[in-house]
């Protein structure tokens, strides 16, 4: 009699992300590098050379530090935290399902934002949470309701609340005040808040979240991954209370950060000038690139962060046109949103190809 897998595990739901198919791009005997990939929002500026240099000296015929524990020792200092209250992670995809190994009980109730980021209900479910969600749409920017929020937390009290800002797919982008207040309703209700600032970086004039540290009631998410562009290396970080992080510590696998992944979170730390100066450019080419696809009479979000959400009448023409001109953007039917696709924001000249594409497109329609 075969053992069967946990009902939990085959039941779940495949979360989709951008990012390119390798198996597809070998069955259609496409180069990688031929392609322009709008579907990821990463620092269209690469890694900062020192980023390079490092990784050449990169360690890889012995065992890394299991804990990483320069670079915490780094990230710490820069947020003016002690090391005990960071920990370094392959990337925030493992992040939220640590977080949901030690925190998420069978039966336990979690609110999701929606649209949003799909491993916050993947990992959710995976330890048999009952995933409910607070809405947003479109005609609101995307901008969730706080007080809606705020009433779910407080009749529901939930053992999690995840929500990310700016949030992926919209952009949209809460104020200090609103998300002190999910805050405080979390203490009230004895919920957790996961607030996930993977695109912080990308916002212009953005508050900081680090005072709400003083809580126990919250774990911030941080992403070295694509706001210092090493998507290939996996990196990403938490901020929490030394017995969160603890606790956290205990569900993760040892050797998690390989050797490479520490030497260029390193070198990456150390050469903020470098990218403090492409996240304000990104930020620039971002509102360019916006007000550019406005002026083709396209509807563009107002999101805060350094991607851009479009509606089209016809989204899959018009992604199935990009697609053939080498072109990919991230179709959001995954997120909810059928009509819309998602463009991260790249170079100004990679930009502009695919601004031309789709004046063609619309031009031919």
């Amino acid at each position: 009699m075969p053992v069967l897998p946990n009902k939990a595990v085959m039941g779940l739901k495949e979360t989709q992300h951008g990012g390119l198919d390798y198996a597809l791009l070998r069955e259609k005997n496409i180069k990688a590098d031929d392609l322009l990939d709008f579907s990821v929002c990463i620092n269209p500026f690469g890694p900062s050379p020192k980023v390079h240099e490092a990784l050449k000296r990169s360690v890889i015929d012995r065992y890394p530090d299991t804990h990483a524990a320069a670079l915490r020792e780094r990230l710490a200092a820069v947020n003016g935290l002690e090391p005990v209250e960071v920990l370094v992670t392959n990337g925030l995809s493992q992040a939220i399902l640590l977080i949901a190994l030690a925190y998420i009980r069978s039966g336990d109730s979690v609110l999701v934002q929606e649209p949003g980021y799909g491993e916050y209900r993947a990992a959710s479910e995976l330890m048999g949470a009952r995933v409910e969600y607070f809405l947003s749409y479109a005609e609101n920017g995307f901008h969730p309701d706080i007080d809606n929020i705020n009433a779910l937390i407080r009749n529901g009290r939930p053992r999690i609340v995840w929500l990310c800002n700016p949030n992926n797919p919209t952009g949209s982008y809460l104020k200090e005040s609103e998300v002190r207040a999910v805050l405080e309703a979390c203490r009230k209700a004895g919920s957790l808040l996961i607030l996930d600032e993977a695109y912080i970086n990308f916002v212009h004039s953005a508050w900081s979240s680090l005072s709400f540290l003083k809580s126990e009631n919250i774990i911030l998410l941080r992403s070295m991954t694509k706001d210092f562009a090493l998507p290939g290396l996996r990196l990403g970080y938490v901020l929490a209370s030394s017995v969160c992080i603890e606790a956290l510590g205990k569900a993760q696998p040892p050797w998690s950060i390989n050797a490479a992944a520490q030497e260029a979170g390193l070198a990456a730390l150390k050469s903020k000038d470098y990218y403090c100066k492409t996240w304000e450019k990104t930020v620039s080419l971002t509102r360019c690139f916006r007000s550019s696809l406005l002026g083709l009479g396209l509807e563009v979000l107002p999101g805060r962060a350094n991607f851009l959400l479009l509606r089209l009448e016809d989204r899959e023409g018009v992604q199935q046109h990009l697609w053939k001109s080498g072109i990919l953007v991230r179709d959001c039917t995954s997120f909810g949103l059928p009509e819309f696709i998602r463009l991260g924001t790249r170079l100004e000249e990679e930009n502009l190809q695919l601004l031309n594409c789709i004046k063609k497109k619309l031009k031919n329609a």
